[in-house]
């Protein structure tokens, strides 16, 4: 058994399909689970001004602590734009000056889902070159196409299924077992 895993539906909306998506790929390992809503760490947008008026917020170190005690990290990320959500941005703004090593050498299976055919590639593309300079380990990566079609509880089709067993074998690998 794994101890605890954080995951993250990289999206404020109270009907995204990442968080919905992000929480199915948990449940596939034998872990404890922590499931974060964005909306619990909402923080005014990161400024160097605000931060020298204000201080960091304890949302923000809220988040890093999470980040801390976990034993790998689940991350289905909504693209806006082709970039991070602005609430999960905002985040990694405000965690980031606690310290530079944002995600701990944490082990990350990066997920991301659209109703599109590309099914958010090119935010997970940018998240898998951004993560590792944030100390991120990204042992994993997959991109579900179509998620109203390829989605009912769990991956129906075939091929992407296996391609997400795949991906799931990989984090696990870089997981430490519990004790």
């Amino acid at each position: 058994m794994i101890n605890q895993l954080l995951v993250i539906g990289a999206s404020s909306s109270s009907k995204s399909i990442n968080r919905i998506f992000a929480r199915w790929a948990a449940a596939q390992f034998d872990a404890h689970i922590e499931d974060i809503d964005l909306n619990d760490f909402e923080m005014p947008i990161y400024s160097e001004d605000r931060q020298a008026d204000m201080g960091i917020p304890q949302f923000a170190q809220d988040f890093k602590n999470k980040i801390k005690v976990c034993d790998g990290i689940v991350v289905s990320f909504a693209e806006h734009n082709g970039s991070y959500t602005a609430a999960f941005k905002n985040i990694i703004d405000w965690v980031s000056v606690i310290n530079q090593e944002l995600w701990e050498h944490k082990p990350m299976l990066l997920l991301a889902t659209s109703p599109g055919k590309r099914g958010g590639k090119t935010l997970l593309k940018l998240a898998v070159d951004d993560f590792p300079l944030r100390s991120g380990l990204v042992s994993a990566h997959f991109a579900l196409p179509s998620f109203y079609k390829t989605f009912d509880e769990g991956i129906i089709d075939e091929q992407l299924k296996n391609d997400f067993d795949a991906a799931a074998s990989l984090f696990l690998k870089d997981l430490p077992l519990a004790e």
